[in-house]
């Protein structure tokens, strides 16, 4: 649905809905105000199943009209039981809801979707962003499905999987020597020299919405109920705030009841400043990344301070994985589900596996695990649990008998 105000969600002012994200007064971030009373005489869960498969079915609850495209468009991605996972774990039911579905085999679709519909109502003819990778990927495959170009910035060490998806696209990359805060820093004094669209610069208000339509997801696939705990990885701190704001929404709009998800967030304790400041209950502090994580290794996150009031206000909390669990992490979910997610999943499945070692989730818990990426942009992490596993034989069936004996 258009909107016409942005707000700062620190200090509530108010400015008109344009290419712009943070607050002059507080460098607060602003947010899409939405008339509720109107969405609120539109929205009904039958509306909402009778639109695309797609994240555009939520339109009524975004901040930009749907693309022609919109039945093709990411989102509405499966959740797959993970019975065996469950098990091992001493939980009572685990879902993973499987974002790498989306085109480009991340979330991040998700969110460049809104952006980049945005960008197009505003006129812009340039989308660009800095990123860990996912996000380029998915900026560089929308600009190409919608005309635009797309000119990226990322850490020139980045995972070589990422960089090749994202020029395959046509998209032109340069790689930043330094880190992804070296990045962003220079992406946003850029922003203020050329008219483009940056999706998590100037654009972001517009954005960080598109992850609530992973709530709305969770609860519809769940037959109208939300789940009793969410966990998820943490970079930035918007998809995990984002999320609880989904779930605010929807009881708002009385779409769903009053039970809301208690959200548990995870971070490599490489680059921790979320999970950091919400253990020792302070403001975040930023800090130099170092981290087998990169797609979630930004040191200094716009949203970490939200995402610690939103672990605190849901119940949840933040746990700082260590690096030395993250390829393990990805090699159990493999192993018992056949799932293989990238290095956030890893952090992910350490946060849940935390959480269940301090008692707060256990069998009487329904839990969803956000698996945001897929494994195959990340496939050096897991070389050493893998190792062994490929065994070359000759084609002779006699010696293949000989070789099973001694394997089994």
């Amino acid at each position: 649905m258009p909107v016409e105000i942005l707000r700062c969600r620190l200090c509530g002012s108010d400015y008109p809905a344009r290419a712009s994200a943070t607050c002059i007064r507080c460098f607060g971030p602003l947010e899409p105000v939405y008339d509720w009373e109107q969405i609120a005489r539109v929205v009904s869960r039958e509306r909402i199943e009778a639109g695309p498969y797609s994240l555009w079915r939520y339109a009524d609850l975004l901040p930009a009209l749907p693309p022609p495209d919109a039945a093709s468009g990411p989102g509405f991605t499966p959740l797959l039981p993970a019975p065996r996972l469950a098990s091992a774990l001493g939980i009572g039911e685990l879902l993973l809801k499987l974002d790498l579905a989306n085109p480009t085999h991340s979330f991040k679709d998700r969110v460049v979707a809104v952006a980049a519909a945005k960008a197009q109502e505003f006129g812009l003819e340039t989308l660009s962003c800095s990123s860990t990778g996912n996000l380029a990927n998915a900026v560089a495959a929308r600009a190409a499905a919608i005309g635009m170009r797309a000119i990226i910035f990322c850490p020139s060490e980045l995972e070589p999987e990422k960089i090749l998806a994202t020029v395959v696209c046509g998209a032109r990359v340069y790689g930043v020597r330094g880190s992804y805060d070296d990045c962003s820093r220079l992406v946003s004094e850029l922003a203020g020299e050329v008219d483009w669209g940056f999706v998590n610069v100037n654009l972001r208000s517009y954005y960080a919405e598109g992850s609530k339509t992973l709530a709305f997801e969770l609860v519809e696939q769940l037959g109208w109920e939300a789940p009793t705990a969410v966990v998820c990885p943490i970079a930035s701190g918007a998809l995990f705030s984002k999320l609880w704001q989904g779930f605010e929404q929807f009881g708002r709009l009385g779409l769903i009841g009053s039970e809301r998800p208690r959200l548990y967030g995870g971070q490599a304790d490489g680059c921790p400043p979320v999970a950091a400041a919400f253990t020792e209950n302070r403001r975040v502090s930023p800090v130099r990344p170092h981290s087998i994580a990169r797609s979630l290794a930004i040191g200094n996150p716009a949203d970490g301070d939200l995402a610690v009031a939103t672990a605190r206000i849901s119940c949840g909390g933040i746990s700082a994985v260590p690096e030395d669990e993250v390829g393990p992490n990805m090699a159990l979910l493999a192993e018992l589900t056949g799932v293989f997610g990238e290095t956030a999943a890893g952090v992910t499945i350490g946060a849940l596996r935390a959480a269940v070692s301090r008692g707060e989730i256990g069998e009487s818990d329904r839990v969803v695990a956000l698996i945001t990426g897929t494994g195959l942009k990340t496939p050096r992490v897991v070389e050493e649990e893998a190792a062994g596993r490929f065994v070359e034989i000759d084609p002779d069936l006699d010696a293949l008998l000989a070789e099973l004996t001694v394997a089994s």
